[in-house]
């Protein structure tokens, strides 16, 4: 993983030379669980000023070239203006974004996807709001000087949206989901900003027993990498149970409210 960021940081200031502002990782790289079978390498890139296709261009044969080496699931990346990040502007703008999901697409048609990959990006305030709380700047300005607070109502926003269909999603994308509800709910109830990780080991103290071993299951196959059997119906009910109590109170009730009503 070391070799990878390395050479993605040094290759990130060849490339974007004086308009580069800095290079931070976030993610389960930077909170202590990160899982090569099972993780990505999380990074946001931040510049000065919009970049040339040019310029793209060979930004990404140098993110696809490195995505083979990294880990199995490979490099997600995005590239954003400093003047999106402080003042935080939400949904974020980004000038360009990778993740492995995009390899056809890319090999198929550079061209095409340089000229269509950019616009808005909700996840970047949770992105934003891991780099301030646990990020790591592994190039460049201080993460404080660059990133400005992520208000609560964005942040929620963003987080919302990726466990509020959970109930009809959980059969197919059990791990993910019983851990982000969970870490989804420690923020509801407590602030806390966790990892997947440490979402589940806070449920283990704060949720119904009858739903701990379903969450064993899922931590353990977050930390060997090999797949799991879930019970599909407790799994289900364990998405029903955590996405009321996300919606039924807990820290920061108001502006909760607001976002979900």
């Amino acid at each position: 993983m070391d070799a990878v960021l390395d050479r993605f940081t040094e290759k990130t200031k060849e490339i974007l030379k004086d308009n580069l502002v800095g290079v931070y990782l976030h993610g389960s790289a930077v909170m202590g669980c990160f899982n090569p079978s099972k993780s990505d390498l999380d990074l946001i890139v931040v510049v000065k000023d919009p970049m040339s296709d040019e310029v793209k261009k060979a930004y990404m044969d140098m993110v696809v070239e490195l995505n083979s080496k990294g880990p199995a699931k490979g490099i997600e990346m995005s590239i954003v203006r400093q003047n999106v990040c402080k003042p935080f502007l939400y949904p974020t703008p980004f000038e360009l974004h990778f993740s492995a999901m995009h390899l056809g697409w890319y090999g198929n048609d550079p061209d095409d996807y340089i000229s269509k990959m950019k616009g808005e990006d909700k996840d970047l305030a949770a992105h934003f709001t891991i780099i301030d709380h646990r990020g790591k700047c592994l190039y460049g300005a201080p993460i404080k000087e660059v990133f400005g607070e992520v208000p609560a109502r964005d942040y929620i926003d963003s987080i919302w949206n990726d466990i509020a269909d959970a109930k009809e999603d959980i059969a197919d994308d059990a791990m993910y989901l019983i851990l982000n509800l969970a870490r989804v709910l420690a923020y509801r109830k407590e602030g806390l900003v966790l990892s997947k990780k440490e979402g589940g080991e806070w449920a283990l103290r704060n949720v119904p027993e009858k739903y701990h071993g379903l969450i064993k299951t899922a931590l353990n196959e977050y930390a060997e990498g090999s797949d799991k059997t879930y019970d599909t119906e407790l799994a289900k009910a364990y998405a029903g149970y955590m996405l009321e109590q996300i919606t039924n109170g807990g820290k920061a009730d108001a502006v909760w409210n607001a976002h979900l009503n």
